[in-house]
C-alpha cells in the first residue's frame, strides 16, 4: 500500500494499513498513524506526528518549517489528531520556539483546498476551514467553528466554539463563541442559530445564548460589567461559560 516511488526518510515510522501514493514525501522522524491515506505528491514534514485515519490529498504540505524570521532550525513540529480531511494544496506549518514549538490540530476537521494554517496555531475538533481561508501564526480555533472561503484571521486571535465566519471576512480581534460574523464590513451579526440547532442545543440554551449576545452587544455595557452578568447566567446554563472564558482571557479584545 506504499508506492515504490514515495520518498520516506529512514527514521520515519509508518503504522499498519497506511496508503502512501507516488512521489509523496515523508520527512525525518515523522510518525504516521494507522489507516492514513496520503495521496501523490503530498509532503509530511520533519517531526510531524499524524494520528489515525487521516486523508491527506495531493500537493498538501503538512508540518513543514514555519515561515517566521525568528526560526533558525530549532525543534519544530505539527501534531495532527485523527480522522481529519486535508484537501489539495493546503499548507499547515509546524511551530516555533515562541511557544512550545508545536502546531496542534485536533480530530475530525475538514481543511479544504488552499487553506493555510500558520505556525503555533491550535485548532480544535470538528472545525471547518473553507477554501483559501488563512490563519496567521498563533491563532486558536475552538471546536465546531466554521471559517468561510477567502477569510483571514490575524495572528494571536481566537475564534470561539460554534462560531460562523462569513466568506471574505478579515478577523483582527477575538470572536466570541456562537457568533455569526458578517464580512462587509466585518462585524458580529447575531447568533449561529442553525449551527446550534444542528449541534442539538436545547431551546433553553439557545434562548440563553441569545440573551448573552444582547448583554455583550446591545446593552451598551462595559465588557467587565457584561462579564459579571454572564457569570450569573452561567450558574443556570453551562453553555454561557464559553462566553465568560473567552472574554476573560481575550488579549486582542473582541470583535464589536
Amino acid at each position: 500500500m506504499i508506492d515504490s516511488r514515495a520518498v520516506i526518510h529512514e527514521t520515519a515510522e509508518i503504522a499498519e494499513n497506511v496508503t502512501i501514493g507516488p512521489y509523496a514525501i515523508i520527512g525525518e522522524n515523522a510518525k504516521i498513524g494507522e489507516g492514513c491515506n496520503i495521496s501523490a505528491h503530498a509532503v509530511i514534514g520533519k517531526n510531524a506526528i499524524v494520528g489515525k485515519n487521516n486523508r491527506i490529498f495531493q500537493f498538501a504540505s503538512v508540518g513543514e518549517e514555519p515561515i517566521d524570521h525568528s526560526f533558525h532550525g530549532e525543534f519544530s513540529q505539527l501534531i495532527l489528531g485523527d480522522n481529519n480531511i486535508i484537501r489539495e494544496c493546503a499548507t499547515i506549518h509546524a511551530g516555533t520556539a515562541k511557544e512550545d514549538g508545536t502546531t496542534r490540530i485536533g480530530n475530525n476537521n475538514l481543511i479544504m483546498n488552499y487553506v493555510h494554517i500558520g505556525h503555533d496555531c491550535q485548532v480544535g475538533n470538528k472545525v471547518t476551514l473553507v477554501n483559501n481561508a488563512a490563519l496567521a501564526g498563533h491563532v486558536r480555533v475552538d471546536d465546531f467553528a466554521t471559517i468561510g472561503v477567502n477569510s483571514g484571521v490575524h495572528q494571536f486571535c481566537r475564534i470561539g466554539a460554534y462560531s460562523f465566519i462569513a466568506h471574505m471576512a478579515l478577523i483582527t480581534q477575538d470572536v466570541p463563541p456562537y457568533l455569526m460574523v458578517a464580512s462587509s464590513p466585518t462585524s458580529p451579526c447575531g447568533i449561529n442559530i442553525e449551527g446550534l440547532k444542528r449541534a442539538k442545543f436545547s431551546t433553553q440554551e439557545i434562548r440563553a445564548i441569545r440573551e448573552a449576545y444582547k448583554i455583550i452587544y446591545r446593552q451598551g455595557l462595559r465588557l467587565v460589567d457584561a462579564i459579571e452578568k454572564l457569570k450569573v447566567m452561567q450558574k443556570e446554563i453551562s453553555a454561557i461559560e464559553r462566553f465568560v472564558t473567552l472574554l476573560e482571557n481575550s488579549k486582542r479584545g473582541i470583535i464589536r
